[in-house]
């Protein structure tokens, strides 16, 4: 098991306290791509946001690896995060100022647990494995949006997460480029054993995902 969440509550206190999340129980397992779906409002990205651990203001349990995220500090849950969680959003968030290749090192970088040449090829592996490596020294900005987030996708795999999260992740891209990055995500559950959890509106996503999760109101309907 990758992920456990038991009993999650979470509460905005503005413009007056008012409950977002009721009681979500769930699990994710290696292979696994899980999508959230529902009405924007629904609470699909407040949960992403607590189960990547970039939200910690909520009740519950969330375990990611068997480890209680609640007991870790600040700077572990950092160091966590970074080795075990990767990233990818509506918007790319590539740096301009940097080539393809070096976005996608940046992260391993970071995290400094390998050398640079490592690093560099490890990156290359991946640009090559979302079919980008021609790209490898393009400025970020030159390239289209279903490029870049093929790119996005290799940045997040490169300190070879287990979980990757992902909020939106085609809503700026047209029909062709959405199958496209749906299907590299989905692969990586295969390929790389990983678990993807992934928010959505589109019905051709969550239809066919290994398991869909609708969001009504803050609960959840399995």
């Amino acid at each position: 098991m990758i992920l456990e969440a038991q009993h999650i509550n979470k509460y905005f206190l503005e413009p007056e306290k008012h409950q977002v999340l009721k009681n979500i129980s769930l699990s994710i397992s290696e292979g696994e791509l899980v999508s959230v779906f529902g009405e924007s409002g629904s609470g699909k990205s407040t949960l992403l946001y607590i189960l990547s651990t970039l939200d910690m203001d909520f009740e519950g349990v969330l375990k990611i690896h068997n480890q209680d995220i609640k007991d870790l500090t600040s700077s572990s849950l950092t160091d966590f995060r970074n080795k075990h969680i990767g990233f990818v959003y509506q918007f790319h968030y590539l740096l301009p100022e940097f080539d393809v290749l070096q976005n996608v090192m940046l992260p391993a970088m970071k995290l400094s647990e390998k050398n640079k040449e490592e690093i560099k090829k490890d990156a290359l592996i991946l640009l090559e494995e979302v079919g980008m490596k021609d790209f490898a020294k393009r400025p970020s900005y030159q390239l289209s949006g279903g490029q870049q987030q093929r790119v996005a996708i290799a940045r997040a795999l490169i300190n070879d997460p287990s979980l990757i999260v992902a909020d939106e992740p085609t809503g700026n891209l047209d029909q062709k480029n959405s199958e496209l990055i749906f299907e590299l995500l989905k692969g990586i559950t295969g390929s790389r054993n990983k678990a993807v959890v992934m928010a959505t509106h589109n019905p051709k996503i969550y239809l066919n995902s290994h398991r869909s999760i609708e969001m009504i109101d803050g609960f959840i309907r399995l």
